[in-house]
């Protein structure tokens, strides 16, 4: 079980452009469901859901953005620090 943490506004803001990122890539069919981004990028889904569900809680991983950034064409800047746009021309 995780401690509850008191993450800085700048990592709050990135999680919520992380879950944005995500819902956008589920809305664009780029992934089949949660489950399956869960499953083939190793994110622990109960984790990712807690996390969601409380931003407080302290499961968030750095290493959750890599696979929209590598994988579906988020943008790295955006997911980091909000300026352009969500996806990488």
């Amino acid at each position: 079980m995780s401690r509850r943490r008191v993450y800085s506004p700048d990592t709050k803001a990135i999680m919520e452009r992380y879950f944005s990122a995500l819902d956008a890539v589920l809305q664009n069919n780029l992934v089949k469901n949660i489950t399956t981004y869960c499953d083939e990028h190793k994110v622990d889904r109960r984790h990712l859901y807690a996390q969601r569900k409380d931003p407080d809680r302290g499961f968030f991983e750095v290493g959750w953005l890599v696979p929209l950034i590598n994988n579906y064409g988020v943008s790295s800047s955006w997911l980091l620090t909000g300026k352009g746009v969500m996806f990488a021309q």
